[in-house]
């Protein structure tokens, strides 16, 4: 890709900002045919690679970008506007790479190295497999249906089935979480590549939206891994197993980034229609008239709202506390509140596929489903303002 430079690498993403441009636009210019084929976007990943994005926050000791949370959040709300299929699969890549960063991280040191630098050299990309339709999310407790069982060699077999393994036909890289065949199960995680046998995905990702997000059903059938690619091994009711997961704090914050990148999406969208729609009883266009302004100000509201959140739930997530999975909720829930009002501002138009609009909405849909899901936060924020609010009992 050649461009002739003019601006400096952004202080924001760490990307240099002309190149980053052209590749969403390119991606935006993409979106379209991979929702309505569904197809693994290899193309836009070819143009992120190229300007270094899939290696953004993996450590300059291997080359990579060095960036944190904070970087990877302003990369994925702009990916997300031009195509939050794209979007998903690279915050999970960034959440990987972010995630064995971590002190408490129990990779051995040579596994991390391998995926650093894979990222680097040929813009190689990571995600988990640990949702089973059955189980559903192991943030909601119980254990693995899928086994992993020792040889007599030392290596290990995996059997089972792993659901909505987002970005699978593109990765080169994902763990797999098991239970172990043990008289004392316990829950194992290891690395897999792509050259590994045994596996083989089932094409059964049909949803509503993110069509090119390829979250497909993965199977595992005496598939094998050898011991060294055992990356946690722990005890089902060890407390430490829930801090470890915790410690992904990226995950939140980088999904509010996706969604709030389809409502920019959609507000971007909203204005250009209205600037150029010209009723003929008008005689002018849409946006002259002042309903549109209240309720393009609302939804400019809404979005700036999510947007500050996030970035000050990105400042205070060293600190703990509820914020990353808040701003999660809030970008979700606004992305749908928006584009509804968007289609309702717009008619047939905003319904037609001729427009994107339809598909904006479809997409913001499906930012229920990712954890924290909306239910989980708001529970624990009832619960503790409930608990804050109880009153003192006095000592007698």
């Amino acid at each position: 890709m050649t461009v002739e430079l003019t601006e400096p690498r952004s202080a924001a993403t760490r990307l240099d900002e002309n190149q980053f441009r052209e590749v969403l636009a390119y991606i935006a210019s993409r979106a379209e045919y991979h929702d309505l084929t569904g197809e693994f976007p290899f193309d836009a990943f070819d143009a992120l690679r190229r300007i270094g994005a899939q290696s953004l926050t993996v450590p300059a000791e291997f080359g990579g970008g060095g960036a944190g949370i904070a970087e990877a959040v302003e990369v994925i709300e702009r990916v997300g506007a031009a195509d939050p299929s794209v979007g998903l699969i690279l915050q999970w890549n960034y959440t990987n790479h972010l995630t064995l960063q971590r002190p408490d991280n129990t990779w051995p040191d040579d596994l991390k190295a391998a995926v650093f630098r894979t990222a680097v050299t040929e813009g190689a990309l990571i995600n988990g497999l640990a949702v089973e339709r059955e189980l559903g999310s192991l943030s909601r407790g119980g254990v693995p249906a899928t086994t992993a069982t020792r040889l007599p060699d030392g290596s290990w077999r995996i059997d089972g089935e792993k659901a909505y393994g987002t970005g699978i036909s593109g990765l080169h890289w994902f763990t797999v979480t098991a239970t172990t065949a043990d008289p004392e199960p316990r829950v194992a995680t290891f690395l897999f590549d792509r050259e590994a046998t045994g596996w083989r995905v089932k094409q059964t990702w049909d949803h509503l939206g993110l069509r090119a997000s390829d979250t497909q059903t993965v199977i595992f059938d005496n598939a094998r891994i050898p011991h060294s690619r055992l990356v946690d091994l722990r005890d089902p009711n060890d407390g430490t197993a829930k801090v470890r997961s915790a410690g992904r704090q990226a995950l939140p914050l980088l999904l509010a980034a996706n969604y709030n990148g389809v409502s920019i999406a959609t507000r971007d969208w909203l204005v250009r229609y209205l600037h150029t729609r010209v009723p003929t009883a008008l005689g002018a266009p849409l946006a002259t008239v002042p309903r549109f302004h209240d309720r393009v100000g609302d939804i400019e509201a809404q979005l700036q709202t999510s947007r500050a959140l996030l970035r000050h739930a990105v400042a205070e997530v060293e600190s703990g506390g509820a914020l990353p999975g808040l701003a999660k909720h809030v970008a979700t829930t606004t992305a749908i509140r928006i584009t509804e009002s968007a289609l309702d501002l717009t008619g047939n138009p905003g319904l037609s596929r001729s427009n994107p609009l339809e598909r904006h909405h479809r997409n913001a849909m499906v930012g229920r489903i990712h954890f924290p899901q909306s239910d989980f936060v708001v529970t624990n924020l009832g619960k503790a303002a409930i608990a804050a609010g109880a009153p003192v009992e006095e000592e007698q």
